[in-house]
């Protein structure tokens, strides 16, 4: 059952809002003061918060800060009368999730919550699927019991903590993107996206685009502006597998990121400050690929600040998870 928290300094109006509520069959509490409010929600964890924008002398937006730092918090509807419509809208840009204006209208107040609830139910199935995703991934859920098992578990652990950009060393189905998976879900970063791509499966006329996004007109057919993975996982983590597949002549791009984290689409002007952690692996020697020409040496050295080199099949058990 759906739980609305009623913040009102005045008796009347929380009695009226609290009998409609009650009413649609919803739970129902109510706070007179932006303090009362705040034990609520500490306690109670409400799913709907409805505030009137002035109680008293406090200002109902103070409640916005309350909830800002928690995982789960409540959709805060915001009650002002017409000349505060501009505060109300401040509210919006605040994290607020709606406002109505006096007098409320019933209808009105019931579809604004049945909005609100959905929102809510979205967000609590985000948090539980990621939950899930971690547990899934957490690094004493990979089961390894050999010398060289150990060893990378290790480093795993020393290096979730960082930003630093990891290059994995593995056969192919060796579980190089396991590892690269379990870094990225045991570090800050783990609330931020994670995206895979495999520079060796997408053909060399396409991968520049799929990685750095372009501009509406950069070429025939680019009718609309692109976003790139590289801009999109901003926050995240940007797992680049078979690395030495990467076109030559792509490096030097990579390279620009890894180095000033920034990008520029094709056929933009301006640079786009990123964000990310580049984790790549490959199956390939990179010092040979290096020797050979095929792979810039100061990209090489870019990607090498920690490495994660996996053992063959043939040489250990698979590598798995325990769900």
């Amino acid at each position: 059952m759906t739980t609305i928290l009623i913040i009102d300094d005045e008796p009347l109006q929380r009695e009226i809002l609290s009998t409609i509520l009650l009413e649609e069959g919803y739970n129902v509490c109510s706070a007179s003061s932006i303090k009362e409010a705040k034990k609520i929600i500490n306690e109670n964890c409400p799913d709907i918060a409805i505030t009137d924008l002035k109680l008293g002398n406090e200002n109902g937006m103070e409640i916005l800060n309350e909830i800002s730092d928690k995982a789960i918090f409540p959709a805060v509807i915001v009650i002002t009368a017409f000349g505060t419509i501009s505060s109300a809208v401040e509210a919006i840009k605040k994290g607020a999730f709606d406002y109505l204006t006096k007098p409320i209208d019933k209808e009105i107040l019931l579809l604004t919550i049945k909005k609100a609830e959905e929102r809510v139910i979205l967000i609590k199935e985000n948090i539980r699927l990621k939950k899930e995703l971690f547990g899934q991934f957490k690094i004493d859920g990979i089961v390894g019991k050999s010398k060289k098992m150990l060893q990378i578990l290790d480093i795993v652990k020393k290096v979730t903590p960082t930003s630093a950009t990891v290059l994995i060393y593995g056969e192919s189905g060796t579980g190089k993107e396991l590892i690269a998976k379990a870094i990225h879900y045991n570090s800050q970063r783990r609330d931020k996206p994670f995206i895979a791509i495999n520079c060796a499966a997408i053909p060399e006329t396409l991968i520049e685009s799929e990685l750095f996004g372009y501009e509406q007109g950069a070429f025939t057919g680019a009718t609309m502006r692109k976003i790139g993975l590289i801009e999109s996982v901003h926050g995240g983590t940007l797992f680049l597998d078979e690395i030495a597949e990467l076109p030559f002549h792509l490096q030097s791009k990579l390279l620009r990121v890894l180095q000033d984290k920034e990008i520029r689409r094709i056929g933009g002007k301006d640079t786009i400050k990123v964000d990310l952690r580049i984790i790549a692996a490959t199956n390939k020697n990179l010092s040979d690929e290096v020797e050979k020409g095929k792979f810039r040496k100061d990209l090489f050295y870019r990607l090498k600040v920690v490495i994660v080199e996996i053992p063959p099949l043939r040489e250990r058990k698979r590598i798995s998870l325990s769900l």
